[in-house]
């Protein structure tokens, strides 16, 4: 993955990660596992449902340190089972 985050980002910063998956019960923890691997903290991730409750959106604000770390959270977050997006 070749980001431009290192131009557009002073690190470290806070940043939002969206993950848009299917709809299921765990599907934040399973965000919070994946961020709390890289960045340890107490995560309060925000969930939509989508209009017809097909899909959650979750937010989790993280205090990302450099480009490279931003890199591997978007990996990482995109394959967890049944993520469609990660914005």
């Amino acid at each position: 993955m070749d980001t431009k985050f290192d131009e557009l980002l002073e690190f470290p910063c806070s940043f939002p990660f969206k993950v848009i998956g299917l709809a299921r019960p765990d599907l934040a923890d399973d965000v919070i596992a994946v961020v709390q691997r890289h960045v340890a903290g107490d995560y309060r991730p925000s969930t939509q449902p989508s209009s017809k409750g097909t899909y959650h959106s979750v937010t989790v604000r993280v205090k990302v340190e450099s480009k490279p770390q931003v890199e591997q959270l978007y990996t990482e977050l995109a394959g967890i089972d049944g993520v469609k997006r990660v914005l």
